[in-house]
């Protein structure tokens, strides 16, 4: 449950909710995509209640990855990433050539060509993660939000989407993402919110939230933060437990 809860999500970044697990990190996220609506407060989209926009409009802005997304049987990868475009559509002109570009350049940013016009069923994880990602992208919104999109992953592939959002904020996108590694987070982000039992407890650039007196205030994880020899972001070294 979160309760009481006061944020901002920086206009431009690459923000990542970090907190121990049910601490309310999708929920947050839920709450920002309309996909859940709050029992009290209020969600603001550009200065105006999310609410009091159509849902087409949202999706027109906002396009969300949630945890565990579930594709029909069958469908086909440029079929599923088809879908994206179902905001900037209407009955008169359910497709266009600007639909189609959108879709092909989502694929190209996935590196997911290839796999077009394979079925969703048959790719492995991390191949329809990527695909999941490219249906958000071809929405084309300028916030994307990202529910655990390294969970079941390997490293390799995890690091990979990662690199993905990366190139979105740099491209100029708000990205929000909700991680469990603080590692990726750290090196990742421009901005991280750090969450436990329902709250923020601190958000800002990395450096001034992944601290070792953080982490273990809201983890329960004793550690040493050092700088990462390849990036000079926050690094995450456990202390070894007693034995």
């Amino acid at each position: 449950m979160v309760s009481s809860l006061d944020v901002d999500i920086p206009d431009g970044e690459l923000t990542v909710i970090v907190g121990p697990n049910a601490c309310g990190k999708s929920t947050l996220l839920k709450s920002f995509a309309r996909t859940l609506k709050p029992t009290a407060g209020t969600v603001y989209l550009d200065g105006a209640p999310i609410g009091s926009y159509r849902p087409k409009a949202v999706a027109r802005r906002v396009g969300m990855l949630p945890q565990t997304p579930i594709a029909p049987d069958g469908i086909t990868v440029r079929d599923l990433v088809s879908r994206g475009r179902f905001p900037h559509q209407d009955l008169l002109h359910p497709s266009s050539g600007t639909d189609r570009a959108a879709v092909q350049a989502a694929l190209e940013q996935t590196s997911t060509v290839a796999l077009a016009d394979r079925s969703v069923d048959e790719l492995s994880g991390g191949q329809r993660q990527r695909v999941w990602i490219a249906m958000v992208l071809a929405q084309e919104t300028d916030i994307v939000l990202l529910d655990e999109p390294t969970t079941f992953l390997d490293i390799a592939h995890q690091y990979d989407v990662l690199e993905l959002a990366s190139a979105l904020h740099a491209a100029g996108r708000t990205v929000v993402a909700v991680l469990h590694d603080l590692n990726q987070a750290a090196r990742y982000a421009t901005h991280v919110i750090a969450m436990r039992a329902g709250s923020i407890v601190a958000s800002g650039p990395p450096s001034s939230v992944v601290t070792a007196d953080l982490v273990e205030d809201v983890f329960g994880l004793p550690c040493v933060v050092v700088a990462d020899p390849e990036t000079g972001t926050p690094l995450v070294v456990p202390r070894r437990r007693a034995a």
